[in-house]
């Protein structure tokens, strides 16, 4: 009896030790080139991590992408063959998150992705984004628009998918709201300036201009709207809602208004918001760790990417083992299927034939004020 009671418990430590592989996750990142304002602190929020999940190892392989698709494509290859990743998370911009989506498609691999991104409906089953869409961000921006009396509106975007997401996005809605879209222009990412676009847009005169870019870059076609004489409103999506856009644009930027997520702007929430809570803890830690006026809307989506690990790794560990593919079969179906679950950037319900998720709660609107964000009453 006693060799027995040996024997089980021998058998029962085994199981115990390999029962599960640790949980690779495969992480591209803008930490260099352009779009670094981007990366970077999200790849300070995955510093904060946990170590494990449910009681499972958690294994983040962070590699920068250098703001290339092409780099993501190949840093995706190489988590889906060498590290064998059970979920993909990224890129920082839209055009390398397009660019991995077919990856994710062809290993099977569930892909978070961090900058709002369209696909192919062929790619859609594996892609969730951890952005806002463009849907649910323009929302608070037109009725904006409506309420003050804006009637026409100028277009100054990104030449690439994300600010072709927008002008589809506001085209729809302009119309909607009986708003006339006048001019439309595009740069690319790597322009240094918008002197030409700037010209014909001021040369329409419009109530109003969106301007369509990121990070920093989101300063640079304002400040070229500005020296240009343009006077009238400046709205900015939620891709340039960080410090880098005051802290360029300077004077240029008083008074833009500048949909978000709630993140940004934990504090000024009202009580009643679902967001706050969350919104709040992830602005103390974040600031505690990188500085006061450290937080940053993309960094928020890092945090709520453990918020969705959290939720569905448990139950996947109950039907496969890591680094299977129907572990990450488990992994793909218990993201679509956790229900209405509240991030620090709004509240989201993810679904089989809705991978945005995001309800119209979501979307803040904020006035650049005093060199600050500030919530629009």
């Amino acid at each position: 009896m006693k060799l027995l009671r040996k024997t089980i418990a021998a058998a029962a430590a085994l199981l115990a030790t390999t029962a599960f592989a640790d949980v690779n996750i495969g992480v591209t990142l803008s930490l260099t080139g352009p779009a670094s304002g981007l990366g970077i602190p999200v790849g300070n929020q995955f510093k904060l991590w946990p170590k494990e999940i449910g009681g499972e190892k958690i294994n983040l392989i962070v590699l920068d992408d250098a703001s290339d698709p092409g780099k993501g494509v190949g840093n995706a290859r190489r988590f889906v063959t060498e590290d064998k990743v059970d979920i993909l998370f990224g890129g920082s911009i839209t055009v390398v998150s397009a660019a991995i989506a077919p990856i994710a498609l062809e290993s099977k691999t569930p892909q978070l992705s961090i900058a709002p991104v369209g696909v192919p409906p062929d790619q859609e089953r594996w892609v969730f984004r951890l952005p806002q869409g463009a849907n649910v961000m323009a929302f608070p921006i037109v009725e904006h628009m409506k309420k003050n009396g804006v009637k026409t509106v100028g277009f100054l975007g990104y030449t690439d998918a994300y600010g072709e997401l927008w002008l589809k996005q506001m085209t729809t809605d302009l119309a909607a709201a009986g708003i006339k879209l006048v001019a439309t222009e595009r740069f690319a990412r790597t322009d240094t300036s918008v002197t030409p676009q700037a010209l014909k847009l001021v040369s329409a005169n419009p109530d109003a201009i969106l301007v369509v870019a990121s990070g920093s870059g989101a300063a640079m076609p304002q400040l070229g709207l500005v020296e240009r004489g343009y006077k009238g409103k400046v709205y900015q999506t939620h891709a340039a809602a960080t410090p880098d856009l005051v802290r360029i644009g300077g004077k240029s930027v008083e008074g833009t208004f500048v949909v978000s997520g709630p993140a940004v702007v934990a504090e000024q929430l009202p009580d009643s918001h679902p967001s706050k809570k969350l919104a709040v803890d992830f602005v103390t830690k974040y600031e505690a760790a990188y500085g006061a006026g450290s937080r940053n809307q993309f960094a928020g989506h890092a945090y709520d990417a453990l918020i969705v690990m959290q939720k569905v790794l448990p139950e996947a560990l109950k039907k496969a083992k890591p680094g299977t593919p129907e572990f990450r079969a488990a992994l793909r179906d218990g993201i679509e299927a956790m229900g209405r679950t509240v991030f620090s950037h709004g509240v989201m319900l993810w679904t089989p034939t809705d991978h945005w998720g995001y309800t119209n709660e979501t979307g803040v609107l904020l006035k650049v004020d005093n060199g600050k964000f500030v919530v629009v009453p």
